[in-house]
């Protein structure tokens, strides 16, 4: 378990080997060097630095070497071009796999195959502009064209306007979500798509837009964060106004999450719950009396089972199996709150324990999950089923969409509260006992907004949110800003680490990190409002922010 694993470590250190230095080479290997430099300097160097000093390492040569290694060098030239062209200049070549966001190892992979110069390959990406600044999507449009001028064919499952703009052709597959998609309303182009009357064409052609607020908020009281050192922060002092929509911002690389994940939240988490994580480093913190409580809201899994639904990670399966309980059914049965539980003996299917599915273990491939032959995937035994409320049994509920059920249990606010946040936030056609296994990653974001916004809340809460639109729709993202509001509205402060342009316009403050990647960034370049960073001109972020503010 994880609580057994924080046990061991705190018995644990690492430490660099004192032999190696932590190049990982014996003494012999580290003998060999190019122009003074071995093979773990350059493994070190940033593939910006790398590509400079590969292209001037020809004038450090002999005749005779750079007829051996013209074609190395012209190799190696060639694949450092593909990991530029898709905007990774800010990392290393000896970087731990496991530390790449899911957006950075796509991206390698990507250059890869460019790299490998195929033809008549069918690519398929998937939101290939996760946690890119439009800076970088620009190059990332151009490498995906080299690839299709080989002679390739890329689907990309995308959300991203300019992605559309440049692409061959457009699939709009809906109209709406859950049961009520599926369909192909639009085939064609992107001038095509513009005359149509789809909820994706009707963004496009700003018959429908994401509106920049009248008056942005204001706030005198600050969360004050001095001298931070994590990774590429440049001993930076933070100023967050409290109370306000904080948009955080900057190129791939510039530091922002090393600031609000891995510095800011384990701050405020061990401070309010006694949290594990140690933060990186800082020399001080003011302002925590001005917040009660952190809360951050990613897109991870509600549950890692298909036991776990939208029901029970709410809270609201609780009342719902209450509300059971007082049926005259029950009342005589003497059926207590946990009959009506699916993972409590006594009420379940004793075949599936209560999982509506069977398990079958598949060796080396991946595990097949099939309906119970017993309860035919309605999880209950015979004698739970009989029990109903206003003719549907429990079963049937957990069946049942959120807008569905928001009219069903309209007449008791316990349930209709925590229902009506979840048809809020835009899932309304997602089934109350959905596998919280088969929920997308925005999904399961909007779930727990939801959980926070059903809350009773004292108004002093911080909420951080890592690039929350990530595989969301512009209407999605328009639902979801205004559940931020909602938040803000009630005093908190929400802290959003984002590059989506509809939501930094609509923020009431930036901060923006920079002005470059990895060692070219972590200096705090601008603190203040959106009107006021179209005023900065190191800032890249400025330059795109002016085509939606004007």
């Amino acid at each position: 378990s994880a609580k057994i694993k924080r046990w061991a470590n705190s018995f644990m250190d690492k430490i660099t080997c004192e032999v190696c230095n932590g190049s990982r080479l014996n003494k012999q290997a580290e003998y060999f060097k190019v122009n003074n430099k071995t093979i773990h300097d350059l493994s070190t160097m940033d593939i910006v630095d790398l590509k400079n000093w590969f292209k001037n390492i020809n004038t450090k040569l002999d005749n005779r070497k750079k007829i051996i290694g013209s074609e190395i060098i012209k190799e190696i030239n060639k694949r450092l071009d593909f990991l530029l062209d898709v905007g990774l200049n800010y990392l290393s070549l000896n970087r731990p796999v496991k530390s790449l966001s899911g957006g950075e190892s796509q991206r390698i992979r990507l250059a890869t195959q460019i790299g490998s110069q195929l033809v008549g390959v069918l690519y398929i990406l998937d939101e290939p502009s996760i946690g890119l600044h439009q800076k970088d999507n620009s190059k990332l449009i151009e490498s995906l064209k080299k690839l299709r001028d080989l002679g390739n064919t890329i689907i990309v499952v995308e959300h991203d306007k300019e992605i559309m703009e440049k692409s061959d052709h457009i699939i709009d597959i809906g109209p709406n979500a859950g049961k009520n998609g599926g369909d192909i309303i639009f085939s064609g182009s992107y001038e095509k798509i513009l005359k149509s009357s789809t909820v994706t064409s009707n963004f496009l052609n700003n018959k429908e837009k994401i509106n920049i607020p009248k008056q942005r908020r204001k706030s005198d009281v600050k969360l004050i964060l001095n001298g931070c050192n994590g990774n590429n922060l440049k001993n930076i002092n933070v100023e967050f106004p409290l109370g306000l929509m904080i948009a955080i911002t900057g190129v791939s690389g510039s530091g922002k999450s090393t600031l609000i994940n891995e510095t800011l939240y384990p701050i405020l988490n061990n401070h309010f719950f006694n949290g594990v994580k140690e933060p990186l480093l800082y020399n001080s913190i003011d302002g925590l009396e001005n917040i009660d409580k952190v809360i951050e809201i990613n897109q991870s899994p509600i549950g890692r089972t298909p036991r776990s639904n939208p029901a029970t990670y709410t809270g609201v399966y609780s009342d719902i199996r209450s509300l059971f309980c007082m049926t005259q059914e029950s009342l005589i049965r003497g059926y207590k709150p946990g009959r009506f539980s699916f993972n409590v003996v006594g009420g379940r299917c004793e075949t599936c324990l209560g999982a509506g599915l069977r398990k079958i273990e598949m060796n080396f491939l991946p595990d097949v999950y099939i309906n119970c032959d017993e309860c035919q995937g309605k999880r209950f035994n015979r004698d739970t089923l009989t029990v109903r409320y206003k003719g549907k049994s429990i079963s049937d509920v957990l069946s049942m969409t959120i807008n569905e059920s928001c009219d069903f249990f309209e007449k008791f606010p316990k349930i209709y509260r925590k229902l009506k946040t979840l048809k809020d936030v835009g899932l309304g056609y997602i089934t109350l006992g959905q596998q919280s296994t088969t929920l997308s990653g925005g999904e399961a974001q909007r779930i727990k907004l939801a959980s926070e916004l059903s809350k009773k809340d004292t108004g002093k809460t911080l909420f951080i949110l890592d690039e929350p639109t990530t595989g969301l729709h512009f209407k999605d993202i328009k639902v979801l800003l205004e559940m931020l509001n909602k938040l803000v509205n009630k005093g908190n402060t929400v802290i959003v680490i984002e590059h989506n342009m509809d939501v930094i316009k609509t923020a009431d403050h930036i901060i923006e990190l920079g002005p470059d990647a990895g060692k070219f960034g972590g200096n705090i370049i601008f603190n203040g409002t959106p009107e006021k960073l179209l005023k900065i001109k190191k800032s890249y972020t400025a330059e795109y922010l002016k085509k939606e503010l004007t």
